[in-house]
């Protein structure tokens, strides 16, 4: 039942990180320069991913630290498989895959990915 709950307030996650990206292309590409926008999208779903974490932390409530760290585990590992599958569906390269590591061009996802792990801790 945990895996259940846990996968559920994951996709959550997906939702909010799809709705992140959708605003950034749509609002904030358009009103702030590339290098502001990028990594402030990146803070944004940062809070996100803590705040759906805490809020639904009800339904996962009672467990140990070691696996509320473990689901930070399982989170960051569904996220990569994630963003690797569907990078290579869409044929990118390895290297244009990891661009997202890229925190000198502004991209936070190794802050978000930071954050989803020890989001419930």
């Amino acid at each position: 039942m945990l895996l259940l709950k846990i996968t559920g307030i994951w996709l959550l996650m997906v939702v909010a990180a799809i709705v992140n990206g959708t605003l950034r292309e749509f609002f904030l590409n358009k009103y702030l320069l590339p290098e502001i926008a990028l990594p402030l999208s990146g803070l944004i779903l940062s809070v996100l991913i803590i705040v759906i974490s805490l809020k639904l932390l009800v339904f996962i409530k009672g467990e140990s630290s070691t696996t509320y760290l473990c689901v930070g585990i399982f989170w960051v590992t569904l996220t990569l498989l994630l963003e690797y599958g569907l990078g290579f569906s869409q044929g990118l390269t390895l290297s244009e895959i990891n661009e997202v590591f890229s925190v000198h061009q502004g991209n936070l996802f190794s802050l978000v990915l930071l954050v989803t792990l020890f989001s419930l801790l």
